[in-house]
């Protein structure tokens, strides 16, 4: 039997309505509350998805087989670390960097020593 390949635009959508039932099934079983704005986006996020295919309609917002924009990726995977209760962007709850420094600190060159200058 001959299998035609899948339209990867097809599993693209499938791939974003898992994610975001598995976003919403996961705040659920940790008794996570969702804000308003966040069950909000879910909802509309995936009545796009099922009427449209895909929940954006501007083509430099994302890449073209995609289903979500780039900026709806970010928002959907920040609402999984919430339901999951890890912090998110590398921050503890507290809002503190969770080492301690910021990412801009960390990249810092002034603040490495370099191994030639401890050779020394």
């Amino acid at each position: 039997m001959k299998r035609t390949l899948p339209d990867p635009r097809a599993q693209a959508r499938r791939a974003a309505l898992n994610a975001l039932k598995r976003a919403r099934r996961t705040a659920d079983r940790a008794g996570v509350d969702l804000s308003e704005w966040e069950g909000e986006f879910l909802g509309s996020v995936e009545e796009r998805l099922q009427t449209y295919g895909r929940a954006f309609g501007d083509p430099e917002k994302g890449a073209a087989g995609a289903a979500l924009s780039v900026l709806q990726t970010v928002k959907l995977k920040e609402i999984s670390a919430k339901a999951k209760g890890q912090s998110s962007k590398g921050r503890s709850p507290s809002g503190q960097f969770a080492s301690g420094l910021s990412p801009k600190a960390r990249r810092d060159p002034r603040r490495r020593k370099s191994s030639f200058r401890e050779s020394r």
